[in-house]
């Protein structure tokens, strides 16, 4: 059994030693990284330093008490054989009832200069590696690098869903995430998905088309198609996601301007611990019935201002196909503005 000695320095200070010194154990409660401790300090807004099995606690008393009194409780169930996660760590913070809300990461991203942006916004995968090119493409890897929600808003042709793919490859292949999830709501330029043969995931797998190139391109077609038998890479209608948690996972919701309101909401609440989520789309091609507000549009009047959630918003100048492209979408704008119909 393990026990707590508590030693008060100040009003905001503590002293904890955990029993039994095992080496294995603190490491099953600090986590990779110590990333249960970075947990435990960011939500109950404390700073935590050990050495072995002495820790030292810092901030507001009654927030260092109830974070004493965490580690405590977690190390009895980790000398108990229970292995902990950060799911477990954050169902242990609500309890105590002091957790505060999730904040952005510390970065601030627009502060970077370029070089560094540049260097730090580099993706390696297996068979390529991918150099975000503008400022605006490598601000978006890096929020998705550094944050757990993500929209990545603008014309076609602005490299939203390829760098998605390049990130969550990455993941994959770091470990950082045990699968990928490529989603796609079920409509698709005022076409009739009833007419194409096969169930609905069979339906909407040919709109998936893209994703599966930029992932052949990274990965190969044989590791791609082993991955996809294995379900680590998994292709769903959105209407699929309904009910399911999702740990662990990397998922991008593509075309995500064809979402009903009701429907992105539940792809938002389906994140689970452990995974990142990468949403894009291009507001000015919604198929959704008239009268009928996009998904994509109100996440963004509800959601952008949300501390931890990331935007980035790319224009026609980010375009990186054709020249042509970019001034046809510049031209859209145009003849959108003068209609009343931009976004």
């Amino acid at each position: 059994m393990n026990t707590i000695n508590t030693e008060q320095v100040t009003l905001a200070h503590q002293k904890l030693t955990l029993e039994p010194n095992d080496t294995r154990r603190l490491a099953v409660l600090c986590g990779q990284l110590d990333q249960h401790l970075r947990q435990i300090e960011e939500r109950l807004g404390v700073q935590i330093h050990n050495r072995g099995n002495q820790f030292s606690l810092s901030g507001d008393s009654a927030r260092t008490a109830t974070a004493a009194q965490l580690l405590n409780q977690l190390y009895e169930e980790v000398v108990a054989g229970h292995e902990l996660t950060p799911n477990h760590i954050h169902l242990a913070l609500q309890a105590t009832g002091q957790a505060l809300p999730l904040s952005a990461p510390a970065e601030n991203i627009e502060d970077i200069d370029d070089s560094t942006l540049s260097n730090l916004t580099l993706i390696r995968t297996k068979k390529c590696t991918v150099k975000p090119r503008g400022r605006n493409q490598q601000l978006y890897v890096r929020a998705v690098q550094t944050h757990d929600i993500n929209f990545g808003i603008g014309p076609a042709g602005t490299g939203k869903t390829y760098l998605a793919v390049a990130c969550a490859v990455e993941s994959l292949l770091k470990d950082e995430v045990e699968r990928i999830l490529l989603v796609r709501p079920a409509v698709e330029a005022g076409e009739k998905l009833g007419f194409l043969p096969g169930d609905l995931a069979q339906k909407v797998d040919p709109y998936l088309r893209p994703l599966y190139d930029a992932l052949y391109e990274m990965l190969g077609f044989e590791t791609v198609a082993k991955l996809i038998d294995r379900n680590v890479i998994e292709v769903a209608p959105l209407a699929y996601m309904r009910g399911r948690t999702l740990n662990n996972s990397f998922i991008i919701l593509d075309e995500s301007q064809n979402t009903t309101r009701e429907q992105m909401k539940m792809f938002l609440t389906r994140i689970g611990f452990g995974s990142t989520a990468v949403i894009t789309g291009d507001p000015t091609q919604i198929d959704l019935p008239r009268g009928q507000k996009s998904g994509l549009k109100h996440a963004v009047e509800v959601l952008e201002n949300v501390a931890g959630i990331s935007f980035t918003h790319f224009v026609s100048g980010d375009v990186v196909r054709h020249p042509l492209v970019q001034r046809i979408v510049e031209a859209y704008n145009e003849q959108d503005k003068h209609s009343g119909e931009a976004y």
